[in-house]
């Protein structure tokens, strides 16, 4: 077997490979090219496993994103993606060797960091993958969807937006979403950058892609768009697809806004998440159910000096952190010290705080996992006391961090 990089010539052999993978059938793409999930492929990023005879046997891809880390930090990220072995070569090392050879590229590309949407969350944790942001759905009866903030309070302390909010279609306002998100995403920890040409190739799920919905635009006092919220509505279901809002009193204003529709009977919120205030904005707690609480961002380090001293700190101490990456064959011991929200982060042999596994240090690494919640668990071992409590205040970000890019 053989690992090779594709070309844009590849590209229907790709494509056709990795839905036959998974037992699907391609969808028939625009004119322009566009329209259908695989649009925005970097084929010079993409792999095709091919067997002796000649004949693809499994794909991998990769995305050029932004993610954005505590402290608003921007960092390139390798967005793992399309992923899939032929059933007639599973379970004969054709994954393994093609996520090693992954692996080796984002680390020549100079990126640290890889990421990815797992379809099995069995899968990814043995090549390093650690699950880092969540994300749930709610939905509301709306006859439960009475607001628990008076109104006298919701105006005095800004509980609720001072702006507008417009109804729009989707095919005439991607300016403004693609503009909207990007504002979002640069201050969401976990957020992922969505380059221009996914939206205009219409390349992902709604509201990238060009699948017809209503758009709800929040503008604020002097009529800039400052959020949004994609929805569709069937049979008395009003299903959100995302709602993208600079703060939580625009958040509040789109889902009011949802929540009011008169032709709904039930809002459904696609992606809400872990902690977000929504319930709590009902005047009857029980009336909002959570279903679907999951795993969506991993995260996968590559160079882990240079992955902690990227990310913004928010409490001052010093670790000394044992990883292990066994797919990798590489093992490191750190000295991680915060000072005033930097960190310094060198190979050291003084005796450790923690001992983890790479895949839990990605678990760790935004925000959205307690390292003591993998010391309980039994992933992480604390050597000293006080080490995972110390974990726990130097790895909290400023906000939980939060993805809604679907890849």
């Amino acid at each position: 077997m053989d690992i090779r990089p594709t070309t844009d010539q590849d590209l229907d052999v790709f494509v056709d490979t990795v839905h036959t993978a998974f037992g699907l059938f391609p969808q028939t793409p625009a004119e322009d090219g566009g329209g259908v999930l695989w649009a925005a492929y970097e084929m010079d990023r993409s792999l095709l496993a091919v067997a002796a005879d000649g004949r693809p046997v499994g794909t991998a891809g990769a995305y050029s994103f932004e993610l954005t880390l505590p402290g608003e930090v921007l960092v390139p990220a390798a967005g793992v993606t399309a992923v899939g072995v032929l059933p007639t070569h599973r379970r004969q090392g054709v994954l393994t060797a093609m996520m090693r050879h992954q692996l080796t590229e984002v680390r020549d590309r100079g990126e640290c960091l890889a990421v990815l949407l797992a379809s099995e969350a069995v899968i990814y944790r043995r090549f390093g993958y650690g699950p880092a942001t969540y994300t749930a759905r709610l939905t509301v009866p709306r006859r439960r969807a009475a607001s628990a903030l008076p109104r006298a309070r919701r105006a005095a302390d800004g509980a609720t937006s001072a702006g507008t909010v417009e109804v729009l279609r989707r095919a005439d306002c991607g300016g403004i979403l693609e503009e909207v998100y990007d504002r979002y995403r640069r201050a969401q920890p976990g957020a992922l950058s969505r380059p221009h040409r996914w939206w205009a190739l219409g390349a992902g799920q709604p509201p990238v892609s060009r699948a017809p919905r209503y758009v709800a635009v929040h503008r604020d006092a002097d009529g800039v768009p400052d959020g949004y919220a994609s929805y569709s509505l069937e049979a008395g279901s009003l299903t959100a697809d995302e709602i993208i809002a600079a703060d939580d009193a625009v958040h509040t204003a789109l889902a009011r806004f949802l929540l009011g529709h008169d032709l709904a009977t039930t809002v459904v919120f696609k992606h809400v998440p872990t902690e977000h205030p929504l319930r709590w904005q009902l005047e009857d707690f029980r009336g909002g159910e959570v279903t679907g609480d999951t795993d969506w961002l991993w995260v996968r380090l590559l160079d882990v000096p240079r992955a902690l001293t990227a990310r913004g700190w928010f409490a001052d101490g010093e670790l000394v952190l044992d990883v292990d990456d066994p797919f990798l064959g590489e093992h490191g011991r750190y000295l991680l010290t915060v000072r005033d929200g930097k960190a310094d982060c060198v190979p050291t042999h003084r005796e450790p705080d923690l001992s983890l596994d790479i895949s839990d240090l990605g678990s760790v690494y935004l925000g959205g996992t307690a390292p003591s919640t993998l010391v309980r668990a039994g992933h992480i071992r604390a050597h000293r006391p006080g080490a995972a409590v110390l974990a726990d205040a130097l790895f909290r970000g400023e906000r939980a961090p939060h993805c809604l890019h679907w890849f």
